[in-house]
């Protein structure tokens, strides 16, 4: 494993060796040359004429929404594979060199990861990831259990056999990503289970609340630190069970594991 650039604090980024979480090169040029034409486009007209009556041409944004919705993902993924360690400080230019793009887009990525309460802002040196312990923890899968568990009985109940089953690739999905053994590809995974899950009850606000917990949840595990790959296939295993009963109606069942499945996330 090759050794991390370099941040502002001289805190190296682990774990990014060549060609991980790299940004497509059309992208990389777009994040440049998409700012260029901004700035004509904003500029507009012949040099002389008068264009106050026209309509202004908005600077294109889709390029550079492209690439920080990349690199938000990369950070993410870099933080549950505990790429970017607990306690640590990041800087954007290091981590922009690393990536392959400006600072730019990887400063609004941490940003948005600030809003999330995974990085927080120290000034004039980059973004501390922030360190979370086990009662943190504890009391994060105690507040998803609060909000899921109810909305799952309910579900159990209400929802049709045939909209269950649609869920099995989903299930199967845990069950591959977890036989790998790679913590954030079973993050992935865990991730779009619940949210299938919690989607049938139709409440997009509840499956964004939820989704917010499950991430903190996540990066709470310091990178996996103490997860083992027969743990993340007893969780994967939990959600075929869960769904199994859920096919088959066993109120019962359902109940006894959404407990045990929270209560040990």
């Amino acid at each position: 494993m090759k050794q991390g650039a370099q941040g502002s604090a001289g805190v190296g980024v682990p774990g990014y060796a060549a060609g991980v979480a790299r940004v497509p090169a059309q992208v990389r040029a777009a994040d440049v040359a998409g700012s260029e034409r901004g700035r004509a486009a904003v500029g507009g007209g012949v040099r002389g004429e008068h264009t106050h009556s026209e309509v202004p041409i908005p600077r294109p944004v889709v390029q550079r929404a492209s690439v920080r919705g990349q690199i938000l993902d990369a950070l993410r993924t870099a933080l549950v594979a505990g790429e970017l360690q607990p306690g640590e400080v990041y800087s954007a230019p290091a981590l922009g060199e690393r990536f392959g793009v400006s600072a730019t887009p990887v400063r609004e990525a941490m940003q948005q990861l600030a809003l999330e309460g995974a990085v927080e802002v120290v000034p004039n040196r980059g973004f501390r990831v922030v360190e979370r312990g086990a009662r943190e923890l504890a009391e994060l899968g105690e507040v998803r259990a609060l909000i899921e568990v109810p909305v799952i009985l309910r579900l159990a109940r209400s929802v049709a056999v045939e909209r269950w089953a649609e869920l099995r690739p989903l299930a199967e999905g845990t069950v591959r990503a977890a036989s790998s053994g790679c913590r954030a590809a079973y993050a992935e995974a865990d991730l779009a289970f619940h949210r299938g899950v919690l989607g049938l009850s139709g409440n997009l606000q509840l499956v964004q609340v939820a989704e917010d917990l499950h991430r903190r949840s996540q990066w709470s595990l310091g990178g996996g630190a103490g997860v083992v790959r027969g743990d993340l296939v007893a969780d994967a295993a939990e959600h075929a069970a869960l769904l199994d009963a859920l096919i088959a109606r066993d109120l019962d069942v359902v109940r006894v594991l959404v407990g045990e499945h929270f209560a040990g996330a």
